[in-house]
């Protein structure tokens, strides 16, 4: 009988280990897969490039000491280092992106499917948080001064906000080679074709005039 708790336990436990696995990346089976993006083919991720054409400038990007163009409604813009950028981050899970925000600019709610974010505070000052999932709904939010670094777990929705009158800079990487980005507004108010307006008006408890008003935005 103890035997058979032990094959059991042990059966278990190898089941157990293989969804684990499955949850997550798996490991690396060479040195890197650098994209060979003009690929039709697409498995999770990109196909590689043969090894023998793979250059230095594959795992090179410049670009990031230069400020992006915030004169915009949010008065945020990002700038991405991931696989589009650099053909070596293929099936290496991360990446990163500067972001830059004007007096008052905003980076709005917005969810990473596939990624952990940490972000850190090179210049100015943010409100930063994000808000758990149903049914807690828990808001945390804190206040980032300049080299302070903060996490946004993965798949909530968060923001950032420069609440001074002078810019802000922060560099933020992400736990995915392809984090993806759902900014809530623009795929509520901002879907084509548009939801239906009696879903909205449903879900949001208003008017139809009001949901037209949004949508205009967009």
């Amino acid at each position: 009988m103890a035997i058979r708790v032990l094959l059991l336990a042990g059966a278990l436990l190898a089941l157990a280990c293989s969804h684990g696995a499955t949850a997550s990346d798996p490991s690396h089976l060479q040195d890197f897969c650098v994209a060979e993006k003009t690929s039709p083919v697409r498995v999770n991720g990109l196909a590689c490039k043969a090894a023998k054409e793979v250059v230095v400038e594959d795992f090179y990007f410049s670009g990031l000491h230069v400020a992006g163009n915030t004169t915009n409604k949010q008065g945020s813009a990002v700038t991405a280092v991931n696989v589009a950028q650099i053909g070596g981050l293929n099936t290496m899970g991360v990446s990163l992106v500067r972001i830059d925000y004007a007096p008052f600019g905003l980076n709005p709610p917005h969810t990473h499917p596939r990624s952990t974010e940490i972000l850190t505070v090179l210049e100015g000052c943010l409100h930063v948080g994000f808000v758990t999932s149903n049914p807690e709904n828990k808001h945390f939010e804190k206040v980032l001064n300049k080299g302070d670094v903060f996490v946004f777990p993965k798949g909530l929705i968060h923001y950032q906000y420069n609440n001074r009158t002078t810019g802000a800079v922060a560099i933020a990487a992400l736990s995915s080679q392809n984090p993806g980005v759902i900014t809530i507004a623009n795929a509520v108010f901002g879907a084509e074709p548009s939801i239906p307006a009696g879903i909205t008006t449903k879900a949001f408890q208003v008017e139809k005039s009001t949901v037209d008003s949004i949508q205009a935005q967009f």
